[in-house]
Order: C-alpha cells, then structure tokens, then sequence
C-alpha cells in the first residue's frame, strides 16, 4: 500500500510524463516553434499542390507535343493544318506553330511576297515570332518552379531557427528549475528538433521535383526550339517555291 502511494508521488526534479507524438510535440511547443512549424506545413502543402500539378501538365505536354508533330510531318499544307486548328492553340509547339502561319498570311493577304527583299523580310520576322512564342510559352510552363527553389533552398533554415529557439526556451527552462535530469532536458529539445524535422520534410521533395522539372523543361525547351527551326526551314522552302 505504501509502495502504491509512493509511486504516485511525483519526486523533486521530476517531471510529470509528456506526449512524444508529433501532436503532442506540436501542443507543447513554444507559439514562435508552433508558428515555424505550421508555416512550413503550409509551404509543404503548396510544394506538392505545384509537384503535382507540374508533373500531369509536363507528361500531357509531351503527348501533345508527340501529337502535333505526328500532324506536322504527315506532309499536309501548312495552311489546312493551321484550318484545323482553327487558330486556337492549345499547347506551346502549336502556339509557335500557330504564330508563324499567322504572320505568314497576314503577310500574304498584304501581298508582301512579291519581291526577294519582302520574303526575306518576312522570314525574318516570322523567326522573330518564333522566338519571342517560344519565350512566352516557355516562361508560362516554368511558372511557380520558382516556388519550389525557394522552399528547398529556405524550409531548412526556416526549421534551424525554430530548433535554436525552441533550444533557447528550453536552456531557460533548466536554468529555472535547476535541473538538468534528462526528464527535464528531453522535452524541450524533443520539441526543437520537431521543427528541424518538418523544414526537411517540407526541403527534400522541393528540391527533388525542382531538379526533375528543370531537367524535363529544359529538354521540352530545346525540342521547342528544333521544332522552330524545322518550321522556318519549311516556311523558307515554301516561300523560295512560291
């Protein structure tokens, strides 16, 4: 009986027992740690929101892109697959291809193909359109990869900085109790460390699918570009021919 009342006694030095599971962790952690870490849930959140509305955008590029050249190279005009397109592009390499049929039948509704000098003038300026399409349609596929760099460069320190001062309050704490029993250390930098551990989990899967999307557009980009350069060759030959 006497045994039983001890061991309900809570010792000096002693701390009452604590929850070590992440909500536990969360709950009882200072309001600057518990604001670092639902920042970085938040940031994680959004990371895999970008990650997989990136990856299903870049495969149904790549299917189009293999669609579209499929049409291209099939020996067609120019002229009836801009018809069937109906001006209306609805991925990059249509949108170049687009552009450039674009300016070419302008330039012919204006009957600015009589001369040499004309045609050269005008291929100049349907490379032009080429390119700055190119720019445009790229810059909007490399959209929020920004995003994700920043996470992966930032959620580590972000998580440093509520380890160190989730250390800091605990230093305090032992400095008040007088204490330095493991009881009383544990908590503290168990909840410090929590906040390490989230920014990395919120890093590595941004710095992972950066890394893959960067590689798979830069690849996207320069078969844009061959595709561009095929197509002035054929706009070139056509107008040579004409």
């Amino acid at each position: 009986m006497e045994e039983r009342a001890v061991s309900t006694l809570n010792l000096p030095g002693s701390a009452p027992p604590m929850d070590f599971s992440v909500w536990g962790l969360f709950m009882h952690a200072d309001i600057v740690v518990k604001a670092v870490i639902i920042v970085l849930l938040l940031a994680s959140v959004w990371s895999w929101a970008v990650i997989l509305q990136k990856s299903f955008r870049l495969k149904r590029l790549k299917e189009k892109a293999v669609y579209f050249e499929d049409r291209f190279w099939a020996g067609g005009a120019l002229d009836d697959l801009y018809n069937k397109i109906q001006g209306r592009p609805n991925d990059p390499m249509t949108a170049v291809f687009c552009a450039a049929v674009k300016e070419l039948r302008n330039a012919a509704e204006k009957s600015l193909l009589a001369t040499a000098p004309a045609r050269a003038s005008l291929l100049a300026r349907i490379e032009r359109v080429v390119n700055v399409t190119i720019g445009r349609e790229l810059a909007n596929v490399q959209r929020n990869l920004t995003f994700l760099a920043s996470v992966g460069s930032t959620a580590p320190f972000v998580g440093l900085f509520g380890t160190v001062w989730g250390i800091m309050n605990s230093f305090t704490s032992i400095a008040h109790a007088r204490n330095t029993s493991l009881a009383i250390v544990a908590p503290g930098i168990a909840e410090a460390l929590f906040a390490t551990a989230i920014g990395l989990l919120a890093a590595i899967p941004a710095v992972l699918a950066y890394n893959k999307f960067n590689s798979e557009i830069n690849k996207y980009a320069e078969r844009l570009e061959f595709f561009g350069n095929d197509l002035i060759a054929t706009i070139s030959r056509n107008l040579e021919s004409s």
